[in-house]
């Protein structure tokens, strides 16, 4: 079976779908993926896979979309899939329309959060939703990573089958490592009793970085550090000013490391993981924290608050504040005991409900079941 695997940039087919590829092409399928091109897609291309590159962007501009859609319809009537699985809002909407107008036996979306449930003006949000509404009717399998955007699915009349599948790390890749914990911190110069709060993310303003920034003038102690970078598609304002800022008010007490291939050195030589996004789908970081045993920070918000059980495994405050998610971070900073057996049965959540081979599996059965219906 010919799968085309279509999604918007390379960071997300390499940290997203790459994982599903693999098992994919391991039952013998023949899978392509499909997105724009990008430096991070070499990891990809050196395993063997064939990355097909249209003119995909992440952009609310009807023209870049119409090329889009255009070369997206070139490519699937080139390539005659029998199943073709959209990920993303931007892109799963122009691939599953392109699929539908080239006779595409199978179509499958996996939904990694909804804009209408972003932050936005109504009329952005209303449009999404119609489009979603739309998009439904012409997707045969419907999957979401997160249980309540599955239930927005059924209540807003999406599609009526939705499947929430969740999202998955490996760990066996991710997991304590003490003599990894010592090197970084010996690496960074930061001394073992030093409490260390860790933020993955893009460097963008709705993971939650101003109020993170401004929350660590008053968590004292403890170092925070950044580890992401901002992608040449991200919108919005550029976190450059606000994080100069904060370097000049935490001095060494931050360190900002950039883009790196070390994450799970990185989670297991930090105590705390943060992250105050504003919206989210279900954050693949927060996964990987908890299986490195760390206690999570996050917000009450759609996806963190799946992972999270506040009090147990980690804290949850209210999106944009800065004074409660203070408060939350020193209170697992003062209390290293607590930090530690939260982060024990975070480990223990992840590994029975976010395993990768898990839901990696899972997803594969669901996929070529649906197709071989079709």
């Amino acid at each position: 079976m010919k799968i085309l695997e279509i999604t918007n940039v390379d960071f997300s087919l390499t940290h997203f779908l790459l994982p599903l590829m693999r098992a994919l092409r391991a039952q013998g399928h023949d899978v392509v993926g499909v997105c724009a091109e990008g430096d991070l897609l070499r990891t990809a291309r050196a395993e063997g896979f064939r990355i097909e590159t249209p003119a995909l962007a992440r952009s609310f501009s009807p023209l870049a979309q119409a090329r889009a859609f255009i070369a997206l319809v070139r490519l699937i009537r080139r390539e005659k899939p029998d199943l073709v699985h959209a990920h993303m809002p931007i892109s799963g909407i122009l691939a599953r329309l392109a699929a539908r107008l080239c006779g595409v036996p199978c179509i499958a979306y996996t939904c990694h959060g909804f804009l209408f449930n972003q932050p936005g003006s109504a009329p952005r949000r209303a449009l999404a939703l119609v489009l979603e509404m739309l998009c439904g009717r012409v997707t045969d399998l419907y999957l979401t990573v997160s249980r309540e955007e599955a239930r927005d699915v059924r209540r807003l009349h999406i599609h009526p089958h939705p499947i929430a599948i969740g999202n998955g790390r490996n760990s066996a890749v991710f997991h304590p490592d003490p003599t990894a914990r010592a090197r970084i911190r010996r690496e960074l110069g930061t001394p073992e009793g030093t409490p260390v709060i860790i933020a993955v993310s893009r460097l963008v303003r709705h993971k939650g970085y101003p109020e993170l920034l401004a929350a660590m003038g008053d968590v004292h102690g403890a170092e925070l550090w950044i580890v992401g970078e901002r992608l040449a598609s991200d919108h919005g304002a550029d976190m450059a000013g606000c994080l100069e800022d904060a370097s000049r008010q935490l001095g060494d007490r931050l360190k900002i490391l950039g883009y790196r291939t070390d994450i799970p050195a990185l989670l297991a030589a930090a105590d705390i993981f943060t992250l105050p996004s504003h919206f989210e789908g279900l954050p693949m970081s927060i996964i990987e924290a908890m299986l490195t045993g760390l206690p999570v920070v996050a917000t009450d918000i759609r996806g963190p608050r799946e992972q999270v059980v506040p009090g147990r495994t980690g804290l949850l405050v209210q999106p944009g504040t800065i004074e409660p998610l203070a408060a939350a971070l020193n209170q697992l900073v003062s209390d290293p005991q607590q930090a530690a057996a939260m982060g024990e049965m975070g480990r223990e959540r992840a590994l029975s409900l976010f395993e990768e081979s898990d839901i990696i599996g899972r997803t594969v059965e669901i996929l070529t079941r649906a197709a071989g219906t079709a």
